[in-house]
This record gives structure tokens, sequence and C-alpha cells, in this order.
């Protein structure tokens, strides 16, 4: 029942083929007829068989330019019942994409018109055999003259034996455009080309948006927590100190929360086809840190023409520094000269710096960040309290480990580890990359 099935949908493709041809063979034969002077000869069989074989190669040449590559796709996914691997969406065809799609539809087409004749000309021919023994008169079968009886019942097993060949026919046609299918409608190099690095800018994507979420949010967390201890031990006996600390929990939870809205937001349009996505969703520029807008934050907010990008900055460490929870001693030299895309990345290098200090070291917290030599120096130095986030995968976090692959893709150095009873992170960014 199951093979019943399968052989119809592969006999409807075959159909489909042949409908295709249909309007070609149409203008052929009237063709034929206009040429040949002579309307009655253009329907014989010689005739249809030589306008066959002339129509082919325009329909090559229609395959070409009509837009029949989606419709073969459904018909080879849909009655032929095999995988084909799709393009790029909205991807420009090439001439390598054209000549494969005319390949097989010329092939869908000539077969599939072959194999519509002789079912239009085997399947009435066998109805009307095996009517042959049960109805009167002598009805004429091609060209002979057929008497009841045995001679009757001869013509129905006639009908019928030729029913073998035709479903052979169709199934072996239908195979050989299965197998086909896949290479000839299936993406070509280029196609497939374009689509690994669409995946690889996905996932690049993505992995910077980790990063986002980890250093922005985990860093929130982290003073929340800490601020959230402080206010517990000191709510009895310092109420205003109490409140300060809940001051300071609500503008890190606010700050995370923004973050996360602005990350999620990137992964909706990330979701969306690239032909959806605003025009001007471009990369990060390289503005100078302090030319940007009054408030960062609520730049692209509710404009979905605007670039989303990460708006934090070296600009906003007293805002960090003031959040922090902890005593942090900051000097900052002149960063007018530092390029917008280095200036977010050591804003989140010195950022996860903060939260790991926080997390695993004692106050104070010196930060140091300044300009040397065509190169922005950060520097995070703290007194060990603990065991520092190595981005170990027991150790719950990603911290030195996300830091060091920032500064890896800006072409930077870093160095992090113990010194003097204490912990340190130091950077080096240059200002400019070099070729």
């Amino acid at each position: 029942m199951r093979w019943n099935r399968s052989l119809a949908r592969r006999w409807s493709c075959l159909i489909l083929g042949g409908a295709l041809l249909m309007p070609y063979m149409m203008v052929g034969v009237l063709v034929s007829g206009i040429l040949r002077g002579d309307q009655t000869a253009s329907v014989l069989l010689p005739t249809q068989i030589g306008v066959f074989a002339a129509v082919l190669p325009v329909v090559a040449l229609t395959g070409l330019f009509l837009p029949v590559r989606s419709l073969e796709i459904s018909a080879a996914e849909g009655l032929l019942g095999v995988r084909v691997e799709p393009g790029v969406p909205g991807a420009r065809r090439s001439w390598q994409e054209r000549r494969r799609t005319a390949a097989w539809y010329t092939m869908h087409l000539a077969v599939g018109g072959l194999a519509s004749g002789f079912t239009l000309a085997v399947v009435p021919f066998t109805v009307v055999s095996l009517a042959l023994p049960f109805v009167g008169g002598a009805p004429d079968m091609l060209g002979y003259r057929v008497d009841g009886g045995w001679q009757a019942v001869g013509w129905a097993a006639a009908g019928v034996a030729l029913l073998v060949p035709l479903v052979l026919l169709v199934h072996w046609s239908a195979a050989l455009l299965a197998r086909l299918a896949p290479p000839l409608l299936g993406p070509t190099p280029a196609e497939r080309l374009a689509a690994a690095e669409e995946h690889a800018r996905t996932l690049a994507q993505r992995n910077r948006l980790a990063r986002e979420l980890h250093d922005s949010v985990g860093h929130a967390l982290s003073v929340v927590t800490l601020q959230a201890a402080a206010a517990g031990r000191v709510l009895d006996r310092d109420p205003a100190l109490a409140r300060t600390a809940l001051s300071a929990i609500e503008q890190s939870a606010r700050s995370a929360l923004e973050d996360l809205d602005h990350v999620l937001g990137l992964l909706r349009e990330d979701d969306r086809p690239a032909s959806d996505r605003p025009v001007n969703d471009r990369p990060v520029n390289d503005r100078p840190v302090n030319d940007r807008p009054t408030d960062d934050r609520d730049q692209g907010a509710d404009d979905p023409g605007r670039s989303r990008e990460p708006a934090a900055t070296l600009a906003r460490l007293p805002e960090l520094v003031a959040g922090a929870g902890v005593p942090v001693r900051l000097e900052a030299g002149d960063l007018a000269a530092v390029p917008g895309s280095v200036s977010r990345e050591a804003y989140r290098i010195v950022q996860e710096a903060l939260t790991n200090a926080i997390k695993h070291g004692r106050p104070p917290v010196d930060v140091t960040v300044g300009v040397r030599e065509h190169a922005l120096h950060l520097e995070v130095v703290n007194r060990t309290g603990g065991e520092p986030d190595r981005g170990r995968p027991g150790g719950g976090g990603r911290g030195v480990a996300g830091m060091r692959e920032r500064v890896r893709l800006l072409g930077g150095e870093m160095d992090a580890g113990p010194r003097e009873g204490g912990w340190h992170v130091r950077v080096r960014l240059p200002l400019r990359s070099h070729p």
C-alpha cells in the first residue's frame, strides 16, 4: 500500500512535467503547421515526435531565466520524496545555479512528457480492451476488426499486459529524477560557501552577545550580591548605610535589565531574515570615546532603524566604579583618542576584572587606564581573598578566558595572575590595527 502511494506521487510528478511541457508543444505544433503549410499534418505522430525533439532546447533556454527552481524543489520533495538542501535565501542567481536548474527542468519536462504521452495512450487502450468482452458490436482496435468471444479476451489481456511496461517506465523515470534532484537542485559550491560564512557570522555574533551578557549582567549580579549582604549586616544598627546599599542594588539591577534587554533585542534581530533587518544595521563604528550621545543607553532602544550595538565605553568608567560596591581607586588619563570599538571592549575588560575582584578579592581595588605609545594600557589590582575566576569549566565562570578572547580579537596583550600577595590584570590594546 505504501509502495502504491509512493508510485502515485511519483507518477503525479511526471504528469506535472508533461503539463509544463504542453505550452511548448502547442507552440511547436503551431509553428510546424505554419512552416509546412499543412495544418492536418501537424497532429500526426511523426510530426509530434519532431516537435518534441525541437522544443527541448527551448525548454533548456527558458530554464536558464525562468524562476522555476522553487517549483521544482517543491515537486521533488513533495512528489518524489527526496530531500533537497535549500540555497541561501535572497542570494543572487549564479550562472552555475542557472545551468543546473535548467538541466533538471529540461529532464523533468522531457521524461514527464514521454511518461504522460505513454499514459494517455496505454491507459485508455487498456480500459477499452477490458470492455470488449462485455459490449456488443465489433469496434476497430488499431485498425483491426474485433469480434466477440476469445478474440476480445485476447485484446483485454494485451491491454493489461501493456500496463506493466508503463508502470516500470514510470518507476525508473521517477527514480532517475529523484537521484538527480539533490545534486542539480541543491546548493552550488558558491551557495554552500555563502551559507557557511553566514553561519560563521551568526556564531560570532552570538558569542559576542554571550560575552556581553556574561560581563554586564554578571558584574551587576556580583554587585547586587555584595550590597545585599552588606545591607543585611547593617540594617539594624546603621539604616542610612543600608539605604545606600539598597540604592546601589537598585542602580545595578536597572543597569542589568537594560543590558539584558539590549542583548535580547539583538538576538531578536539576528533571528530575522537578512532582508528584513535594518538597512543601517552595521558593525561597531570607530567613534572616539568622547564623541557619543548624552545617554548611550537610550540610543536605539525604541528606534528599530538604529544600530543596537553596545554603547558602554570607557567614558562610563566613573559610573562603573561608583556602583562597584567596594572601594575602588580610579586613575584615568586622556582617553579622547581611543577608538569606539577599542573603548567598548576595554570597558568590558575592566568590568570583568572588577567582577573578579569583588567575587574573589579584598578591597581596595586599583584601576589604572591610560594611553601610552599608541596603545591603551589597563591595569586592575587588588589583594587576593580567594581563588580568582580563571575560566576553568569547574570554576563556574569564563572571566579571564573571556577577557583574553577580547584582547586577542583586538590584537593586544594580556597578563593576569598573582603578584605580591594580590591579583593583577594588565592589558595592552593597540589603538589602530596593523595590516
